[in-house]
């Protein structure tokens, strides 16, 4: 911008004494020095004030970066760490549930085998209990159905010696007889 203020100036001078005008794109080497010198100092401007502030803002940020990452990698081994605990307990836990059932089991069936045991010698004694009582009855029946056909026979006996008998006296006392055990 100074450099076409610089040629606007040195135009107006140039036609107020009564000079050619120049043209209005021309190679002036005072004109690119100092071109280069501004942009010389626009550069070292932009450098101190410009590039090394953004520049730190740039490493800071990747540096907040980097430790965001390995924090993340740190977070992420911790967290495969843990479920690596997880699973080994889980499957601990799973080890222990199955002995726990294997062990109920077995006394379970120990305690089926006892209580079927128990039955079975209950009802075995049950049994003979039954069979002696039965045994028993057995006897006294017979017991009983002795005493009473002696009795019946000395009831015949004792009608026989009251009488003589005859044959109808017998067959008489012989139907009285049968009678009298059938009315019993």
């Amino acid at each position: 911008m100074l450099n076409f203020v610089s040629e606007a100036a040195a135009a107006a001078e140039s036609a107020a004494q009564g000079q050619e005008t120049l043209s209005l794109v021309s190679i002036d080497p005072g004109t690119i020095v100092f071109t280069l010198i501004n942009t010389l100092i626009i550069f070292l401007i932009f450098r101190i004030f410009l590039f090394k502030p953004v520049g730190k803002v740039l490493d800071k940020r990747k540096e907040m970066a980097s430790k965001a990452i390995t924090d993340a990698e740190k977070a992420k081994a911790a967290a495969e760490a843990a479920e690596k605990e997880y699973n080994e307990r889980l499957a601990e836990a799973k080890a222990q549930a199955d002995d726990i059932v294997k062990q109920a089991t077995l006394r379970a069936q120990k305690r089926e085998e006892e209580i079927i045991a128990e039955a079975n010698q209950k009802a075995a004694d049950i049994r003979a209990k039954a069979e002696e009582n039965i045994e028993r009855d057995k006897q006294r029946a017979i017991n009983e159905v002795k005493d009473q056909i002696s009795e019946l026979v000395v009831m015949a006996a004792s009608k026989v010696v009251e009488k003589e008998l005859s044959a109808s006296d017998n067959e008489e006392i012989i139907s009285s007889f049968l009678s009298e055990v059938g009315a019993d």
